[in-house]
């Protein structure tokens, strides 16, 4: 492509030297083509000596010129240098300024311009210039981006599109599903996208205006984005339900960026069957099966479904490995506790020639932390700057507090924090914060708590673990005064969920769930579990222990049960998983919110140390 661009350069300059004789240079036609050219190559001094000559030849006023200086600047990130070129509404047409206009918003829109896009738009309305799909288009993705309501601007955003009509193009319709996604309104998305699906099933029914290629192209989109709403607001299995829909019902034939979407839906959940349909699917198109990003995701898929030899093999079968293939191996093995495999890997990365960037930095040093890998981890981490040249963020400050506080260095963990070039944030407090619940440390307890909570007020789990603390120590005053905080604040505690696959669906399970078909025979079976080796009472009834009961009867014996639940797992359950294994001989592996605990022979693959 690059070549075609600088192809198209050098043919311009040749059309220069030789336009004096016998082959003039038509303006009108050749700036717009050449700034293309120069923008793709980024090249903003080329693009302005190509304006001066504009400006000399008289042709920087006319339309087709002037809008394609504006889109060149604003491809090139100088969209301050292309709204000087914005011509006034008095000399120009409605036309070249809706073009004009829709250049500009687009060009600030991309560049993260987002209020200075809106005001434009506005300065665009007042002018009498109007607006169309294109202009929306550009404008749509900077409406989660307004300051104090952003959801309140999507809406107006919307209802102008409404009240113009360009709500009902395609193209817009997409934009608006995802506009509202990333303001976490999925009911609204999903409105949206019910309406865009019966406007087009009544535009085919209606002899369609559009071929029939572009219309499933339009649908494939609309499909995408609604998937990609479920999926980025923790909603994972009405993703995988709209999936089935898509395929089976709908006829709208997937892509990669579905199967990218679905297969992060699988690691969420761990729905392994769901993920084994799409890696079958995958395999049978060769266009599918050597596509990276699909590949990395099958990776992390596996690995965080339970299937790490599976992850492992596809690694290794890889014809072309990313720094993100790396990372999801890398993270694979952390999240199941094999920590020095981990770091083994991120070696061979560098042996590899593979340049490591902050993400991969985050899960090496996690696996070591996890693993109680304390100086393999601090050895990574003072390399960062000087071996691979990466300035360490909050994130990787925040793994080297874990680190050195599950280690029981927590003196050494506050003064790391101390000595931060940059403000720590509440993650770096918030593992500060974890490291004393495994310690037991009140008093450095306290201060990471007021910490965290003036950074991130709105997080409930911080208040929860800080109430955990006082009450491991008998402090039950503090805990009282927390849970105070917590009431005054309007939070409450995320229910804890568990998540086991049977039979080609997801069964969810809540504490002391009594909603399951097969709720009776589930408790009476957890009751007698407890009664043989304790653990009964004081935790209640868990989702995980009603996951593993509803597992054990609904599994062949022998077979490996795989339990997913959403929260951390507390102690008397691990301790109660530990003691089933042996009951019962069977191995169970539980993925709580960070790793995979594998309890088989009344042992965690964990060693306590999580």
């Amino acid at each position: 492509m690059e070549g075609r661009h600088l192809d198209a350069l050098l043919r311009y300059r040749d059309a220069l030297r030789s336009s004096a004789s016998s082959c003039p240079v038509d303006p009108f036609f050749a700036f717009p083509a050449v700034l293309k050219s120069c923008a793709a190559l980024s090249l903003p001094s080329a693009v302005a000596q190509l304006h001066a000559r504009a400006v000399r030849s008289g042709c920087h006023s006319h339309p087709f010129v002037l809008t394609s200086l504006i889109s060149t600047y604003a491809r090139l990130s100088l969209p301050h240098l292309a709204a000087v070129l914005l011509p006034p509404a008095s000399s120009s047409s409605s036309s070249t300024l809706t073009v004009c206009y829709n250049a500009l918003i687009s060009g600030f829109a991309v560049n993260g311009l987002h209020i200075s896009a809106l005001s434009l738009f506005r300065r665009m309305l007042r002018c009498g210039a109007s607006f169309n799909s294109i202009t929306m288009l550009g404008l749509l993705p900077c409406g989660p981006h307004l300051p104090l309501r952003p959801l309140s601007g999507c809406s107006a955003l919307h209802a102008c599109n409404v009240k113009a009509g360009t709500d009902v193009d395609p193209a817009v319709a997409n934009c608006l599903i995802t506009m509202y996604a990333r303001c976490g309104a999925v009911d609204l998305a999903r409105r949206v996208f019910d309406c865009a699906n019966s406007a087009a099933a009544a535009a085919a029914a209606a002899a369609p205006p559009l071929p029939t290629g572009e219309r499933d192209a339009h649908a494939l989109v609309r499909w995408n984005s609604m998937v990609s709403a479920y999926a980025q607001n923790g909603l994972a299995a009405e993703a995988l339900e709209l999936y089935q829909e898509m395929v089976e019902r709908a006829g709208v034939e997937p892509d990669a960026v579905t199967m990218v979407g679905v297969l992060s839906c699988c690691a969420n959940l761990g729905a392994p069957a769901v993920a084994r349909e799409v890696e079958q699917r995958i395999s049978g198109d060769p266009s599918f099966s050597t596509n990276t990003f699909l590949l990395n995701a099958l990776i992390n898929m596996n690995a965080r479904c339970g299937n790490l030899p599976r992850a492992q093999k596809l690694f290794d079968e890889m014809p072309h490995r990313t720094v993100v293939s790396w990372t999801a191996i890398i993270s694979g093995y952390g999240i199941h506790g094999e920590g020095r495999k981990a770091a083994e890997l991120f070696d061979k990365m560098l042996a590899a020639g593979v340049r490591p960037d902050g993400v991969v930095m985050v899960s090496v040093l996690a696996a070591c932390s996890h693993a109680g890998l304390t100086e393999e981890g601090l050895r990574h981490f003072r390399r960062m700057e000087g071996a691979h040249g990466l300035a360490p963020g909050t994130e990787h400050y925040a793994c080297v507090v874990d680190l050195l506080g599950r280690a029981g260095r927590l003196q050494e963990a506050q003064r790391v924090i101390s000595s931060m070039p940059v403000a720590p944030d509440g993650a770096v407090w918030g593992a500060l914060l974890g490291a004393c619940k495994i310690h037991r440390d009140v008093e450095t307890a306290e201060l990471a708590f007021r910490n965290v909570v003036a950074l991130e007020p709105g997080n409930v789990g911080y208040y929860v673990l800080m109430a955990n603390i006082y009450s491991d120590a008998g402090r039950l005053d503090g805990a009282a005064r927390v849970r105070v905080m917590m009431r005054r604040r309007g939070l409450r505690k995320e229910p804890g969920v568990s998540y086991v696959e049977h039979g080609g669906s997801v069964h969810t399970f809540f504490a002391d769930d009594g909603s399951h078909p097969q709720a009776g025979e589930i408790h009476r079976l957890v009751g007698e579990l407890e009664a043989l080796v304790g653990g009964g009472g004081g935790a209640g009834r868990h989702s995980e222990r009603l996951a593993v009961a509803f597992a054990l009867m609904n599994s062949e014996p022998g077979e490996k049960l795989v339990v997913i639940k959403n929260l951390r797992v507390c102690e008397d359950c691990h301790m109660f998983l530990r003691r089933v294994s042996a009951v019962v001989g069977r191995e169970i592996t539980v993925r709580d919110a960070t790793r995979f605990h594998h309890f088989a022979g009344g042992e965690c693959s964990c060693n306590g140390y999580w």
